[in-house]
């Protein structure tokens, strides 16, 4: 974009809007809206990775696998995209860009990725070029999906000090941000032949935005769309001129975060050097927001003098961030018992991510017994969990921190709805799981029963994630099964002093797992299943493989499916660089390398070189 004359504005009415964006932005809300000691984005933000993507198409699995996937591939493949160059043509390109969709995992740094950009051009250090920039949430433009106005009328709603300037004019060049594709509730329907040309003319929000989008209105606007993967379809891509894809923190990324969170130089190498111990936990840091989460959960352990268990699975870490996070039993303003607050929460979080919602509102909440008042009182004690937020226009809306924290609340909830009420959350009514076909059989021992009824909830868990086509409920079952282990039960009884504790041999869920895996499902899949045998503290699959590895003896060992699964999973998660794979070492019969390349295809995908 090129710099263009901008002497015929309304200047001071232009540094206002500036000013109140800069007001806004200027201060990242990481996990926490704490006024008293705000965090400023300039000084604790790291650039992050983004790359031209190819394309806007759906993904059918869980993000986090998708963050396990990307972490394979070599940043020399492909050319990065600076946060403030999107609209800008790559060298050997020659094209104009009107409108960029750019994707990426929750929590991965798309909306920081916005803020930075509105940041640096309010603060006059990049594009300025744009005259306006507006952005428009969807959380808060679903709060007006029943009203009709037009978009001059929108863009005065949200922003009032616009009133005096005639953004119409083809002499502003203006850009519209909306961020959150994945939490708008408004049907989007791109087929409509409802043609919108005049800013001036009413019409329902959801016209005026497909309108917008599709350059009908305001042709001479720069669009910029933010999304989750999952949703990126949901605009078809001739209305796309870029797509770009928020990777998150590369390694070098993720050291430079940490250093720049801790001024402790010896502890923040302590935390980077437990967090590469573990392979799952060190993948899981592309994601800033875990990044957040593991420095408020290690730098507390590490600096206690008592020393704890430091985490090593997914569930040991949210489980302790967790607790640090409703510590409020010394919070004068809150009677209620944490047990509450957080049986409550958990109900929500699950009801909604069954449905595939992150942002709730005051509906929402009502449908889990959760009144305003309420909601007021637990996002603000406990602000790096559950959020309140209040828009640009009007309205509140409530959010997770993060997806990862929803699904470890959800699974926490479906734990202590059967711990507490021998009541299975997937069964419609309560006690339905009792008749079930699984639990016809004479049970004489109380505790035999109550096993049976525990493994045929986590038995429930399993199926409903193997039937999920875009992997919703994967994390959730990780969860769900760690925290069917006695040590993480321990731990929650330091919060939830109403929770039962439920005596449980994970040898059943684990050889129902490994049944599974035996049935040749796909790799995502297979994958997410021997995730969850690790936060049963179950290895023995791994183990087993990775003797045959170690031993080089892979090929002359007739592998069952689920040693396959294992073996894909040992070469993906390896520390060892994937450029090139030598797949001699897996074939002992050449009559069986057609066989052997089908079995080992998703680590082939993720290699430049194959021997």
């Amino acid at each position: 974009m090129e710099e263009e004359d901008i002497s015929y504005f309304p200047l001071d009415e232009v540094q206002k809007f500036r000013s109140k964006l800069k007001e806004k932005y200027e201060r990242l809300c990481e996990g926490t809206s704490n006024k008293r000691n705000p965090t400023l984005l300039n000084e604790i933000y790291t650039e992050l990775y983004i790359t031209e993507s190819e394309s806007g198409e759906i993904s059918n699995e869980h993000e986090v696998r998708q963050i396990e996937t990307q972490s394979r591939r070599t940043t020399t493949e492909e050319t990065p995209i600076k946060c403030n160059d999107i609209f800008k043509p790559l060298p050997e390109q020659d094209k104009h860009i009107r409108s960029v969709l750019t994707k990426g995992v929750a929590g991965i740094g798309k909306t920081v990725s916005v803020q930075k950009f509105i940041l640096d051009w309010a603060e006059e250090k990049e594009n300025q070029d744009v005259h306006l920039i507006f952005p428009l949430p969807f959380r808060e433009i679903n709060l007006m999906k029943n009203k009709t106005l037009s978009l001059l009328d929108l863009l005065h709603l949200f922003f009032p000090q616009t009133k005096e300037m005639e953004i119409s004019s083809d002499k502003y060049k203006v850009l519209f941000i909306f961020d959150g594709l994945d939490e708008c509730r408004l049907s989007l329907d791109f087929k409509s032949k409802k043609k919108l040309c005049d800013v001036r003319k009413s019409t329902s929000v959801d016209v005026m935005l497909t309108n917008l989008i599709k350059g009908n209105l305001f042709p001479s606007a720069l669009i910029w769309i933010t999304s989750r993967p999952a949703a990126a379809d949901l605009i078809p891509s001739e209305c796309v001129d870029r797509v770009t894809e928020v990777r998150g923190f590369t390694d070098p990324q993720k050291e430079e975060y940490f250093r720049k969170r801790i001024s402790d130089e010896s502890l923040s190498d302590q935390i980077i050097s437990h967090l590469k111990s573990s392979r799952s936990l060190y993948i899981m840091c592309h994601i800033p927001v875990f990044c957040w989460i593991s420095v408020t959960v290690l730098e507390r352990m590490l600096s206690e003098a008592e020393r704890r268990e430091i985490p090593k699975t997914l569930t040991q870490m949210y489980t302790h961030f967790l607790i640090i996070q409703t510590n409020i039993k010394h919070q004068k303003d809150y009677e209620k018992k944490d047990e509450d607050m957080i049986f409550k929460l958990g109900k929500l979080a699950f009801e909604q991510l069954v449905k595939g919602n992150l942002i709730f509102y005051d509906e929402d909440l009502r449908e889990c017994d959760i009144d305003v008042a309420e909601a007021s009182v637990y996002s603000g004690l406990c602000t790096q969990i559950f959020r309140e937020e209040f828009g640009l226009y009007q309205g509140k809306v409530y959010c997770f921190v993060h997806l990862s924290i929803q699904e470890h609340l959800a699974a926490l909830y479906a734990h202590i709805f059967f711990t507490n009420y021998n009541t299975n959350v997937f069964d419609k009514s309560p006690n339905a799981g009792r008749f079930s076909k699984f639990l016809r059989i004479k049970i004489i021992n109380n505790k035999l029963r109550e096993e049976n009824l525990f493994l045929y909830l986590h038995h429930r868990a399993v199926d409903k994630s193997l039937e999920s086509k875009n992997g919703h409920l994967d994390l959730f079952l990780r969860f769900l099964l760690g925290l069917s282990l006695e040590s993480n039960q321990i731990l929650l009884q330091d919060l939830l002093t109403q929770m039962r504790r439920c005596s449980y041999k994970n040898e059943k869920i684990a050889m129902y797992i490994k049944q599974k895996i035996r049935k040749n499902l796909s790799p995502e899949k297979s994958i997410n299943l021997i995730h969850c045998l690790n936060e049963l503290d179950d290895d023995s699959l791994l183990q087993e493989i990775q003797r045959y590895v170690k031993y080089g003896s892979v090929g002359w060992t007739k592998l069952s499916s689920s040693q396959w699964a294992a073996l894909v999973f040992v070469l993906l998660t390896s520390e060892k660089n994937l450029d090139e794979l030598d797949i001699k070492p897996f074939i002992g019969d050449e009559n069986t390398a057609d066989e052997v390349l089908v079995k080992l295809l998703p680590v082939i995908k993720e290699t430049k070189k194959l021997k």
